[in-house]
C-alpha cells in the first residue's frame, strides 16, 4: 500500500472576472440587464465599451505530496488560492487542469457549518456528518458524548442550526470534524470565529489529531499555531507553489517575502486586476524612511506619498491605507473619506498627481505590512494586499526597550503614594 495520502499534479483553478464599463461598480436589475442586451447593437454602433472578459488563475502549475500521517500547513497571503486548494481537494469544486489524488475518507472544516443542513438539530447534524463519511450510526453514537461536550451546546442540541449563533456554530461543526476521527481532516481558516478559550482548546484538539497518526491539511493565518501543529509547509504564492520544506524554512521564506526594496515602492509594471485602468497608481513612498528602506523610528509618525495617475473623470473617490501584524491580523485602517466628506474629483490628465497621509500611531518597534486600496462606493480601482513589509525601530532606552511589552506603547502615570494595610485590614 502506497504511503501518500493526497497527490497533486500540475493542478490549476481559473475562474472568469467581468470589467463593465459605463456606470461601475452597481447590480443592475432584470429590466436594466434585458434592455442591456437589446441595445448593445446600437451602443457598438456608438462606440461605447461592453462588459470585457479576463481569465483569472486562482490556482496554476500546482504539484506536492502529503503522506499518511503528515501534518502539513499551508502558508500564503490572501489570495494566494490556500481555500481554494482545500474546496477542490474536498471535491467541492472540480479544477481546471491537472488532477489531485486523495487516498483516504477526508473531513473538511472549510467555512463555518460546513456539511450541516439549517433546518436539522444539532443531533440530527452530528448523525448526518457521519453518514457523510461513511461511519455506522453505532460509531458516530460512541463519540456522541465527547462531540456534544466539546462544543459545549447540550441545550441547544435538539434546536435547529438555522438558529445558532456564528459561534455556537463553528464549536459543533469542528467538533464533529475533530472528533469523527476521518482519515484525512483538512481545516481552514475557521477558528477565529471562536472566543480565546475556545480557540486554545481547538488548537488543543488538533495537536491531539496530529499525533495520533492522521494525516492534517492546516490553512491558517496563525504562524505559531502552524508551526506548532505541522511538520511541514507548503508556500503559495500568487496561486504558485512558491516553497515546499519543512514549516521553520517555510514560515521564514513567507516572513522575509517582501515585493520591492527601498523607500520606494514601484507599482509601474503591476498588473492590476481591479478597475479597467481608470486610476493608475506609479509608487509609494516612506517619508521617514531611515536610509533606503521601509524602514522608520517608533517615534515617527507614519508618512506615505502616493504618486498616481488619473485617465478618466472620476469621483468621489477615497483612499485607504490598514496595517496588518506578520500573521495577517489587522491592526487599523485610515481613510481620506473621514476627512474630505464626498471624498476626491479627478479631472483626466498626464500629469503625476499625489496624495500624502500621516498617521500618528503607538506601534511597538517590530515588523509590520501595508495594503492600499482606492475606491468609490463598492467599486475598486486599485487594492494591493500586502505591498510592503515595514520595520519599526526602537530608538527608546534599554529600560524603556525591557520593560514594555506588545505591540503598542501607552503612556501610564503611577502615584508615588501607596497605603499599607495591617493583617486586620486597618491602615497602618
Amino acid at each position: 500500500m502506497s504511503d501518500i495520502a493526497v497527490r497533486v499534479e500540475n493542478l490549476g483553478k481559473s475562474y472568469t472576472i467581468s470589467h463593465t464599463s459605463g456606470q461601475l461598480g452597481r447590480y443592475k436589475t432584470l429590466r436594466e440587464d434585458l434592455v442591456g442586451a437589446l441595445s448593445w447593437p446600437l451602443r457598438r454602433l456608438q462606440g461605447k465599451r461592453a462588459t470585457t472578459k479576463e481569465q483569472f488563475w486562482a490556482l496554476r502549475d500546482v504539484s506536492f505530496e502529503v503522506k499518511h500521517g503528515e501534518v502539513i500547513g499551508l502558508v500564503g497571503r490572501n489570495g494566494a488560492g490556500k481555500s481554494t486548494l482545500l474546496k477542490i481537494l474536498s471535491q467541492i469544486t472540480e479544477p481546471t487542469q491537472g488532477y489531485a489524488d486523495v487516498y483516504g475518507r477526508v473531513g473538511s472544516l472549510l467555512e463555518v457549518g460546513t456539511g450541516f443542513h439549517p433546518e436539522l438539530t444539532g443531533r440530527e447534524n452530528i448523525f448526518l456528518n457521519g453518514a457523510i463519511l461513511g461511519m455506522t450510526r453505532s460509531e458516530v453514537q460512541s463519540k456522541f458524548e465527547e462531540i456534544v461536550d466539546f462544543a459545549g451546546v447540550e441545550k441547544f442540541l435538539d434546536t435547529p442550526v438555522k438558529r445558532f449563533s456564528s459561534g455556537m456554530y463553528m464549536r459543533l461543526a469542528f467538533a464533529v470534524a475533530a472528533h469523527l476521527e476521518p482519515e484525512i481532516l483538512m481545516v481552514d481558516e475557521v477558528l477565529a470565529v471562536g472566543d480565546a478559550a475556545f480557540q486554545k482548546k481547538s488548537l488543543g484538539k488538533m495537536s491531539e489529531v496530529s499525533k495520533s497518526g492522521r494525516t492534517v491539511i492546516f490553512v491558517s493565518h496563525n504562524l505559531s499555531a502552524v508551526k506548532q501543529l505541522c511538520n511541514r509547509g507548503v508556500l503559495l504564492s500568487s496561486g504558485q507553489v512558491k516553497l515546499v520544506a519543512d514549516v521553520d524554512t517555510v514560515i521564514n521564506e513567507y516572513l522575509s517575502n517582501r515585493e520591492s526594496s527601498g523607500s520606494i515602492i514601484d507599482f509601474t509594471n503591476y498588473n492590476n486586476i481591479y478597475g479597467n485602468g481608470e486610476l493608475s497608481v506609479l509608487s509609494v513612498e516612506l517619508i521617514n524612511a531611515v536610509g533606503n528602506d521601509f524602514v522608520q523610528p517608533w517615534d515617527k509618525p507614519l508618512e506615505l506619498k502616493f504618486k498616481f495617475k488619473v485617465n478618466q473623470k472620476l469621483s468621489n473617490i477615497s483612499f485607504a491605507i490598514s496595517l496588518q501584524t506578520l500573521d495577517e491580523q489587522d491592526l487599523f485602517t485610515v481613510r481620506s473619506i473621514n476627512q474630505f466628506n464626498d471624498g476626491y474629483d479627478f479631472e483626466p490628465s498626464d500629469e503625476i498627481k499625489e496624495v500624502t497621509v500621516s498617521i500618528k500611531h503607538q506601534l511597538r518597534a517590530g515588523y509590520y505590512t501595508m495594503t492600499l486600496g482606492i475606491a468609490t462606493g463598492n467599486y475598486s480601482y486599485f487594492y494591493r494586499p500586502m505591498f510592503a513589509r515595514l520595520e519599526i525601530l526602537d530608538v527608546g532606552t534599554d529600560e524603556y526597550r525591557f520593560n514594555n511589552f506588545g505591540i503598542v506603547n501607552c503612556e501610564a502615570a503611577w502615584s508615588p503614594v501607596y497605603t499599607t494595610y495591617s493583617l486586620q485590614g486597618e491602615k497602618v
